[in-house]
């Protein structure tokens, strides 16, 4: 499991979590975990966005929208699992 980035925001009528890729690279089909003082669950990536456009992979230094499963709050810990 290797960090990839942070939670800067999260939207909650769409459900949706805007992280800051640090490191790494993320893919449609990518399974991340999200970790923080009360989040901590695992998902697979089905949506990603950038400046509201589809994409399938993510790169370091971009700004990403990824729909996820339950709540995440801002500075929640994104990490790749590995398969």
């Amino acid at each position: 499991m290797e960090e990839v980035g942070k939670v800067e925001h999260y939207f909650s009528h769409i459900e949706v979590a805007a992280i800051e890729l640090k490191s790494g690279s993320l893919s449609i089909g990518d399974t991340v975990r999200f970790k923080g003082h009360t989040t901590d669950f695992e998902q697979k990536i089905e949506s990603m966005q950038v400046e509201n456009e589809a994409v399938e992979t993510v790169t370091v230094g971009q700004h990403v929208g990824i729909k996820v499963s339950e709540k995440v709050r801002q500075g929640d810990t994104v990490f790749k699992v590995s398969e």
